[in-house]
């Protein structure tokens, strides 16, 4: 995993230290924060304001953690919820105010500053080097999340790790059975149970999520649709094949992706709704679309998709 080299996450951290001996003084160093030449990111620590202004929150946390990571007196590992930022993991519903770190000496950890240290025995493999910093490793951390983080936030990461083939299923499996009785584990049971490779954004893990909190059978991922030929000429997102019914989730990112050059929202619109109409005169399926709003407030799409899932096709 390598953060690009013009990827601000990889921005100046200037220490007061460093800045004293290059001949600055508190007074100057306060001035430039005042006027906003620079910017704070902890006590004694600061960045170049035109870096943090082009970072969003997971970016800044990820520069605050290397701020950390520099300023330990002993060494340490980026680890649990702050590691995420280094894998560009989904932080929805992820607390990102305080910066998770793991001591390399296995001695006990303390809480303070914003700054929770971590005590943990460290593997071979368990720590990698990504820009120049000690990080875990994507199989660890999502271990380690779901020992900080419920389970819907903690799925979307692994989900995105699983997706993207920085971990495995047995690999997590294998390591989780190596950490013995970790706080948390229960949250860590069920995360992996509910881990899927296939599925590809956040927005479709917490769909997901949605079916199996609400009691809904599981759903067929990325079904695929074949015309007469056996080509594939489509995908969908959730399927229930016996029931005739499918689920789509419409998310800003997935639509996004559809955009080709020359597209418009609108022409990306109606090559959906042709798409739709050609599953149906393949499969006579029934769709239901789902959407950001329905997974905020759920309860009438949970209630049409009951509906379907309880009437048969031919009905």
């Amino acid at each position: 995993m390598m953060i690009p080299s013009n990827d601000p996450r990889r921005g100046r951290v200037m220490l007061r230290g460093e800045l004293l001996a290059d001949g600055y003084n508190d007074k100057a160093i306060a001035r430039l924060v005042r006027e906003g030449t620079w910017t704070k990111l902890r006590h004694g620590a600061y960045t170049e304001s035109s870096t943090w202004a082009k970072l969003d929150e997971r970016g800044r946390h990820a520069l605050r953690a290397r701020a950390v990571v520099l300023q330990a007196r002993t060494p340490v590992v980026v680890s649990h919820l702050s590691a995420c930022t280094f894998y560009d993991a989904p932080s929805w519903g992820l607390d990102l105010t305080t910066i998770h770190i793991t001591r390399e000496d296995g001695k006990a950890g303390r809480r303070e500053a914003g700054v929770d240290q971590h005590c943990g025995v460290l593997d071979d493999g368990d720590v990698v080097p990504i820009d120049g910093l000690p990080v875990m490793s994507a199989t660890r951390l999502a271990l380690e999340t779901t020992m900080v983080a419920p389970v819907e936030p903690s799925l979307g990461v692994v989900n995105h790790l699983l997706h993207a083939s920085l971990t495995t299923l047995p690999e997590l499996r294998e390591r989780y059975a190596r950490m013995g009785q970790w706080p948390g584990s229960l949250t860590t049971d069920l995360v992996l149970r509910l881990a899927d490779p296939r599925v590809e954004s956040l927005g479709e893990t917490r769909c997901c999520y949605l079916f199996f909190a609400n009691g809904l059978p599981k759903p067929e991922l990325q079904w695929p649709v074949r015309d007469a030929s056996g080509r594939v000429v489509a995908r969908l997102d959730f399927a229930w094949p016996e029931l005739g019914v499918y689920v789509e989730f419409d998310g800003r990112v997935k639509y996004e992706k559809l955009l080709k050059p020359g597209q418009s929202a609108a022409d990306v619109v109606i090559a959906e709704k042709r798409r739709e109409e050609l599953i149906y005169r393949l499969t006579g399926w029934r769709c239901l679309r789902l959407t950001w709003r329905d997974l905020e407030d759920p309860r009438a799409f949970l209630a049409a998709l009951r509906a379907l899932l309880s009437r048969p096709l031919s009905a």
